[in-house]
């Protein structure tokens, strides 16, 4: 069975394209026109060991808030349908993922059920990183767009941390390392006693 998926959605504020394939891995390609959100992105392809093709413009001379949110639905729709009915799945995984000063913790339940615990406190007045500039705040939007989407459980808690650029990349790369372990394949049945996620 091919876990793949390919998905478009366009708006008046946002046109986003993705391709992903779950069982094979290849360099990720990504343009939002976010360079910083681009990275994000990345490290989530890379480290989730997947093959990941994201393409999206948005009306980012408004706020770049409908074009990162707009990537995370997608993004997660895209997974929920790569997945489908989630035979032999893992389905729960954790993880401390440490970048130099910052150590955060990723747990997440392909559950089916969307809820997401993001508990990664920045000052409010965290500069924006790149440019176009990519506020940190926008990484909870982009998070529960992603969570409502794939329709799974996330929680992300920052134990500590204070490069803004370090928190979010440890963030993604978390998330991207027990995605890999949650969606590898080891039995044949779904991971539940009702029979469904």
């Amino acid at each position: 069975m091919s876990r793949t998926s390919q998905r478009h959605r366009a708006t008046a504020e946002s046109n986003v394209s993705i391709r992903l394939d779950l069982d094979s891995s290849t360099p990720p390609v990504v343009s939002t026109g976010l360079p910083f959100f681009d990275h994000m992105l990345c490290q989530l392809g890379k480290h989730s060991g997947v093959t990941l093709e994201v393409t999206a413009t948005g009306d980012l001379q408004v706020d770049p808030h409908h074009t990162v949110e707009d990537v995370g639905i997608v993004l997660g729709e895209t997974l929920a349908e790569a997945l489908g009915e989630k035979a032999g799945v893992r389905r729960f995984a954790s993880v401390s993922l440490p970048l130099d000063e910052t150590l955060v913790n990723v747990a997440l339940d392909l559950s089916g059920r969307s809820y997401l615990r993001y508990d990664v406190e920045m000052g409010p007045d965290s500069a924006g990183l790149g440019s176009p500039p990519f506020e940190p705040q926008l990484a909870e939007e982009f998070w529960r767009a992603f969570v409502n989407g794939a329709k799974l459980t996330l929680h992300i808690t920052l134990a500590y941390g204070r490069n803004p650029h370090h928190i979010l990349e440890a963030s993604f790369k978390g998330v991207a390392r027990a995605l890999r372990e949650a969606m590898r394949i080891e039995g044949d049945g779904v991971p539940s006693t009702k029979g469904m996620l």
